[in-house]
């Protein structure tokens, strides 16, 4: 027998292996089918459905938040409306006996076994074949009846290729880590610990509260140690470990493995301790001198991995405004922050609430929380001049002007000490604002007028849940 041949046999054994509901009866495993469901996964299931406008989907994400689950899911929703088997075909291109083969060859040994009828395909990992946006384009071009979806972790050079390659043909649909509502839910506790409140006067936005904020912040901890991923959510093992499973699995494989063979990356060891010692200061300033002096990589360098890290969702940088909102021309000065807390806690070790780096790792949840609106995270800056700064300063998109301020405590100190919102006050006095101030504290909720300035003061933990839980709900 033809060596070719023999090939061709390992494939289709591995494609029906990969896809057990094309024999009668069988279907997607429990393991996959009955995990909890992100916030996104309705609104992914419709995209993926929808066949009046003739578009192949892109789930872009970093590793491990649940692509491959989602897609499972989806793929049991199908079978479960009627759909055969014998019509969806799923690939990980991550599997070693893919590698060389294209798309177009996957394709035609799937339409030797099931010739008729309309079909879903689904890529996983598809950043593993060199060229894809060329070999996906072209099998959207010529199976205009098909549904193809393909998923990728390194998010932004995924977004930049489709941009490139398949302008009206590629819809990409992002899927961040897990929001803090996400995972309350998953953990089976939002209805125990969250009830619904009335909306402050003049909003329409619902309002969460939170009868035991002391048990909402162990969540929270809880959250900020494992509660990224949602398989170091459901499994205890992984918990038990999590250096080995997230640092391991995660961020070394991303670091050591998808940039270099994405990018070309010749000293991947730079890097990695470039990123320990941006997750180390996750939610603080630093600057191209300081940071190319610490890590010891040249500026020019340092600007490319930064670039690296950020399309790989590793990391986000956020821009600095003066105290009278105005943009610095030369960015030479930024904040970088982690885009899931977990990963630091990965790298460093799980953290109690009493532990000193909690303050910005506080502050990293609220931002990843605004990483659920890509409106919203767009228009995201922070403060700092002679005398004073604030964490968050968010911009109006419509209007050329500040939407709200947010200060970041973990501690209720702020509350009796009013020099801790010096900053904070003068940038509110400066323009009006379409949103309110809002201090963020250990555990106290309260409503203050500060010097002429209203500020909402409100739980970390809870003014998380409630900011990720309503820009969920917009989905």
């Amino acid at each position: 027998m033809a060596l070719m041949e023999i090939a061709k046999r390992e494939v289709l054994e591995r494609l029906r292996f990969d896809n057990p509901w094309w024999q009668s009866g069988k279907g997607v495993d429990p393991e996959h089918r009955n995990a909890p469901r992100r916030a996104y996964f309705p609104a992914f299931l419709e995209l993926v459905r929808q066949s009046e406008v003739h578009r192949s989907i892109l789930l872009l994400g970093p590793r491990r938040v649940g692509k491959t689950w989602m897609m499972f899911q989806c793929i049991h929703e199908l079978l479960n409306s009627g759909i055969s088997g014998s019509q969806i075909l799923f690939a990980s291109l991550e599997t070693p006996l893919y590698t060389g083969l294209s798309l177009d060859a996957l394709m035609r040994l799937f339409l030797q076994l099931f010739p008729d009828g309309p079909k879903f395909v689904f890529f996983d990992e598809i950043q593993y074949l060199s060229d894809w946006e060329r070999h996906l384009k072209s099998l959207h071009d010529s199976y205009r009846e098909f549904h193809f979806v393909g998923s990728g972790s390194a998010a932004a050079a995924l977004r930049r290729k489709s941009q490139e390659s398949g302008a009206g043909r590629f819809t990409d649909f992002q899927l961040p880590p897990l929001s803090f509502s996400e995972y309350l839910h998953f953990v089976g506790r939002d209805r125990e610990l969250i009830r619904e409140s009335e909306p402050v006067s003049g909003s329409t936005t619902p309002q969460w509260i939170c009868p035991d904020i002391w048990e909402l912040n162990k969540e929270f901890v809880q959250y900020l140690n494992f509660g990224g991923f949602p398989e170091a959510v459901m499994n205890p093992a992984i918990q038990r470990s999590p250096g080995r499973f997230l640092r391991q699995d995660i961020i070394e494989k991303v670091l050591l493995r998808d940039l270099p063979s994405l990018y070309g990356i010749q000293d991947v060891q730079e890097l990695n301790r470039l990123f320990n010692v941006l997750a180390y200061n996750s939610g603080n300033e630093v600057n191209l001198e300081g940071l190319s002096r610490d890590s010891r990589v040249t500026k020019i360098t340092l600007v490319r991995y930064l670039d690296y890290l950020e399309a790989a969702f590793l990391i986000r940088r956020i821009h600095r405004v003066d105290q009278d909102f105005g943009s610095f021309q030369r960015a030479t000065r930024f904040k970088v922050y982690l885009t899931n807390p977990t990963m630091r806690a990965a790298l460093f070790g799980p953290m109690d609430e009493n532990a000193d780096a909690m303050g910005l790792l506080a502050e990293t949840a609220v931002f990843c929380q605004w990483l659920h609106s890509t409106t919203w995270i767009d228009h995201l800056r922070y403060a700092r001049w002679k005398g004073g700064e604030v964490d968050m300063v968010s911009l109006d998109p419509s209007q050329k002007g500040p939407a709200g301020l947010v200060e970041v405590k973990w501690s209720d100190r702020c509350l009796e000490h009013r020099g801790e919102l010096k900053g904070l006050l003068e940038l509110a006095k400066k323009k009006p604002l379409t949103h309110p101030v809002v201090v963020t504290t250990l555990s106290r909720t309260e409503h203050r007028v500060v010097e002429g300035i209203e500020i909402e003061f409100v739980p970390t933990s809870l003014y998380c849940y409630n900011v990720s839980r309503n820009l969920l709900k917009t989905l």
